[in-house]
Formats: C-alpha cells, structure tokens, sequence
C-alpha cells in the first residue's frame, strides 16, 4: 500500500479556503480513501492532502480519471492563486 502526499504552503489567510476546495474536490472520487489535514503543529498556513493507494498503478489510474472529470476541473478553477509552493511525496506502508 502506498500513501501520496501533497503538501501545500497557503498564502497568509487561504489555507482554510485550500484545505475546504480540496476535501470538495476529494469527496467526488468516491474510489478513493482521502483526507486533507492543516498545521496544529508545523509551518503556518500548511494544507496537505494524502490519498491512499493500494499500489502505484492504482494511482495512475486514479490520476488518469483525474484527468478527465470537467467538474472536478472546474470545481478546482482558480486553486493555484491559493497557494505560494507544494510538492508531492510518495510513501510505502511498510
């Protein structure tokens, strides 16, 4: 099993915005195990999303549909202007 994290850096007072419109987002791929968590602990105005997978295939396949979903798309229109840097990191459950 795989854990892919993104991990986000909200511009000053947009890191609720970001966290909301991400779990929005999330909750239309109903084939997927989500959640969306903000700093308690950490840098200020950090949002991160992790995504549960069984293996990277299923990832990928996941990412293709991503790709495709217009209403996720534009449900996410504009989410760039809510953040200043993010990366994104893979992990195997050991």
């Amino acid at each position: 099993m795989y854990i892919v994290r993104e991990t986000f850096t909200a511009k000053p007072g947009k890191a609720s915005a970001l966290a909301k419109l991400l779990k929005q987002a999330m909750s239309q791929m109903t084939n997927l195990k989500t959640r969306v968590l903000t700093d308690y602990i950490a840098d200020f105005n950090t949002v991160v999303m992790e995504v549960e997978a069984e293996d990277l295939a299923a990832f990928d396949r996941v990412m293709a549909e991503y790709a495709t979903r217009t209403d996720i798309h534009e449900l996410m229109k504009g989410y760039t202007d809510l953040y200043v840097t993010g990366k994104r990191e893979v992990y195997r459950v050991v």
